[in-house]
């Protein structure tokens, strides 16, 4: 899968500032992986009057069936079909627009640090694409891009040059030719108009998507006359979602011709009707309270143990003064969703060097544990059978010894409030017991006292005068800096 952005200049202003607006150096070559395989950025030619970049992506056909979803929902047809023999690392696809967004994220945003009076300038650009799937035909590759001031060459690539009767495959070989752009508004062309043209994508289409393509289309999608087949398109013929695009869409339209903010033209719901808010879920609440608990004992560096898909990890990562988080589970599908749910594979340099994700048993000591000021046991200890309870005692408290280890389980009290849950049942079918207050205290009294911990107490969530709060939290803090220094 490769394409070409080519520029031209002069020595005033030599081409090789696309290097710059594409914070990658023309004397080198580099590589950036992906969730599918391996993108390459490469300077076939740099010097002042002509520059071109290209980026080559390298698809793993066996990755993109693993963990994609060739089979399901959003997954792309070419692939259902054929699982691993597929056009998918050939032709330019949602797959290459995802790669765009990951190797120049900076220059889509148009940003440039070194030189910000670049990103703002128009200049020549010529881009150009081998292969690119149009589920519509040259005629729908030009209305797409000549509205936003592409010069268009669309040649349709036959299915077999040996077999001219045979016709013109789906594909196109693409120029797009313009001076009157910048190269931040190009690439967010190309971010939302390759798999609108391929007309699929490689993974599920979420709500967020809606997000990302009324950011990528800011200032040209909303006067497109083409925009309901794009938002449509986009958002994989998902009705509710593209109805929500375009009505954003239509407040985007007004308030330009209004010239005022969309918070202007969006004022039928008053505040009060805002403040009647759905109640904050109670997963919600435990992060938060563990967040908080984090912060009061000045952790840094923090195991998530029992992370499951990462849900915390995340919350963790957006709080700058947790400066090392380890996520540890032993199912490796939940650790393969937490490293999606995090987008590991896109991660900056400094951000990746935060988070660490491992697969481990907590019924196991592990020296990989050891020296974290805090660790955390979210919703982990009803999952595990009584009598293995010891021997996660001793990994965690005996083995590990973190400063500070907090606990959360459900209060089992509290069930009578949940009017969904039948009379006698767990709340998950996994648990395999949920305690009282009484009990949770009594096991983590004793703990505290076998390994030499403080502990005390914390509600999370409503807590009820007769049944207590829905979960409860145990907060176990090392008792001796002598034992702090001995762990």
């Amino acid at each position: 899968m490769f394409l070409t952005i080519t520029t031209t200049g002069t020595p005033e202003r030599p081409a090789t500032d696309l290097g710059y607006l594409l914070h990658k150096h023309p004397d080198k070559s580099q590589a950036f992986s992906t969730s599918y395989g391996t993108a390459h950025v490469l300077y076939p030619e740099a010097d002042t009057r002509r520059c071109t970049a290209a980026l080559l992506l390298e698809v793993d056909a066996v990755a993109l069936v693993r963990r994609g979803k060739g089979k399901g929902r959003g997954g792309a047809p070419d692939a259902a079909l054929a699982q691993y023999v597929n056009d998918r690392p050939y032709a330019a696809s949602s797959l290459l627009a995802v790669a765009l967004s990951g190797v120049f994220s900076s220059a889509m945003k148009g940003t440039c640090h070194a030189r910000p009076e670049l990103p703002d300038q128009a200049r020549p650009l010529r881009i150009e694409i081998p292969a690119l799937p149009a589920r519509g035909g040259p005629g729908l590759v030009q209305r797409l891009f000549e509205p936003l001031g592409w010069t268009v060459t669309a040649e349709p690539v036959v299915l077999d040059s040996e077999f001219p009767e045979w016709g013109d495959s789906r594909y196109v070989r693409l120029v797009l030719e313009s001076e009157a752009l910048t190269l931040a508004e190009a690439l967010r062309h190309l971010y939302v108009l390759l798999p609108v043209l391929d007309d699929a994508k490689h993974y599920w289409v979420s709500s967020d998507e809606v997000d990302k393509l009324l950011r990528a289309g800011e200032g040209w999608l909303p006067g497109h006359p083409e925009q309901k087949l794009i938002t449509s398109r986009y958002l994989s013929r998902r009705w509710s979602l593209t109805r929500q695009a375009m009505e954003r869409l239509e407040l985007v339209r007004l308030a330009e011709a209004d010239d005022s903010e969309v918070e202007d033209i969006d004022n039928a719901v008053g505040e009060e009707t805002e403040a009647e808010e759905k109640p904050t879920p109670l997963a919600v609440r435990r992060r938060d309270a563990i967040v908080e608990a984090l912060h009061t004992s000045g952790a840094a560096r923090v195991l998530d143990l029992g992370c499951g898909q990462g849900q915390l990890v995340q919350a963790l990562l957006k709080d700058a003064r947790f400066t090392e988080i380890v996520g540890v589970d032993v199912s490796m599908r939940a650790l393969t969703i937490a490293s999606r749910r995090l987008k590991l594979d896109r991660m900056g340099e400094r951000q990746a060097s935060r988070v660490k994700l491992f697969q481990g048993s907590l019924a196991y000591t592990d020296k990989r544990l050891k020296g974290y000021d805090a660790a955390v046991l979210s919703e982990v200890i009803e999952h595990l059978d009584l009598p293995r309870l010891p021997a996660l005692e001793y990994a965690v408290f005996g083995a590990a010894r973190p400063r500070t280890v907090l606990v959360t389980t459900p209060n089992v009290e509290y069930n009578v409030r949940w009017e969904s849950l039948p009379a006698g049942h767990v709340r998950h079918g996994d648990h395999r017991f949920e305690w009282t207050r009484e009990e949770f205290g009594a096991w983590a009294g004793a703990v505290a006292e076998r390994h030499g911990y403080d502990v005390e107490f914390v509600p999370v969530g409503p807590d009820d005068p007769e049944v207590g709060p829905p979960t409860q939290m145990a907060v176990f803090r090392m008792t001796t800096e002598k034992e702090a220094k001995a762990a």
